[in-house]
């Protein structure tokens, strides 16, 4: 028959259990706190769509008048009148001299403005009743569409051209290019943005107008940073305009490892200069009851380890519940 165990030696294994259910505690607390360099503020509304342009006024304007800058290299004839067709280019103060008028201040100006102008100084010289002006750029700043970001040229532009014309014109979109594209116009108060999609369709709903002076902005599609308790950690480059979402973010990284703390991934992301940190349980986004985010460019998802899931995989704690057991066996038997 086990003779009691006496009461110090009692006390002793009181001591040794509470010790041990202790540092479990103090490994589940330990997991540090992941802190990125800028705000840590979180936003649960992680997906701010782009706003597209939709007034077909912007879209496609019936008449877009050139603003004439230093450098141009204008064309100016009168109908029916073909011994008055001077060739100039305005200079850097902004001036030309053009044949029975003298100085003109063009720079600054609408092509329709100057041909006003022009016009009106015939008239006053006494050379023509009612000419007809027209001016063309032929040359310069204002005769070319600009093209900046993942792809990038200079685009003659005579007249109008068509959004897609002029990108085929510089080999197209790069693989890495966004199908969003943002056009910069003179005169236009809020930039133009339209979607080409991946459909042939829908890309020719946005071929838009391109007018001299317009600047076209290509972004980067962007890839996504995934880091921590993956099984392939790594970086995922994202098709153009194909939404990947977190789920399919982490089917691509081989799903999350063991030591996951599943209720604690982080999305960071980085909007206006501003760094936000989102909270997700990935568990519960798996089994549908929370929404699937879909991921932007440059997002980091982070799954940091749970200190007491390693210290179980790597047998740690085993080990030192097992020294414990024994001690405890000992001191009963003695």
């Amino acid at each position: 028959m086990r003779q009691p165990v006496p009461s110090p030696l009692r006390s002793f294994y009181g001591r040794v259990v509470l010790c041990v259910a202790a540092l479990a505690l103090l490994t589940t607390s330990a997991t540090a706190q992941f802190n990125g360099p800028a705000s840590t503020n979180s936003n649960p509304e992680i997906n701010r769509p782009v706003t597209l342009t939709t007034d077909n006024a912007v879209l496609y304007p019936p008449v877009h008048d050139a603003l004439l800058a230093a450098g141009d290299l204008v064309a100016v004839h009168i109908f029916a009148q073909g011994d008055y067709s001077p060739t100039v280019r305005i200079g850097t103060d902004g001036n030309v001299l053009l044949p029975l008028i003298g100085v003109l201040h063009l720079e600054g100006l609408t092509v329709t403005a100057a041909e006003q102008l022009i016009a009106t100084k015939l008239i006053e010289a006494g050379i023509y009743r009612n000419p007809q002006v027209t001016l063309q750029i032929t040359e310069g700043p204002g005769a070319v569409a600009t093209i900046m970001g993942e792809a990038h040229g200079i685009v003659p532009i005579i007249g109008t051209r068509r959004l897609l014309d002029v990108l085929t014109s510089i080999g197209g979109l790069p693989a890495t290019a966004s199908h969003v594209v943002t056009i910069h116009r003179s005169g236009q108060p809020d930039p133009i943005v339209v979607d080409l999609g991946n459909d042939p369709l829908h890309s020719q709903l946005a071929d838009i107008p391109i007018f001299a002076g317009d600047t076209i902005i290509i972004s980067r599609i962007g890839v996504v940073y995934m880091i921590g308790a993956f099984k392939t950690p790594g970086i995922i480059s994202l098709t153009p305009y194909t939404p990947l979402t977190l789920m399919q973010a982490t089917a691509l990284s081989g799903g999350v490892t063991f030591e996951g703390k599943y209720d604690d991934l982080r999305v960071i992301r980085t909007i206006g200069g501003e760094r936000t940190v989102v909270k997700l349980d990935i568990k519960r986004v798996l089994y549908g009851k929370a929404a699937d985010p879909i991921l932007q460019p440059n997002d980091i998802v982070f799954l940091p380890n749970s200190s007491l899931k390693s210290s179980i995989s790597n047998g740690s704690i085993g080990t030192f519940l097992g020294v414990a057991s024994l001690l405890i066996t000992v001191i009963a038997i003695h």
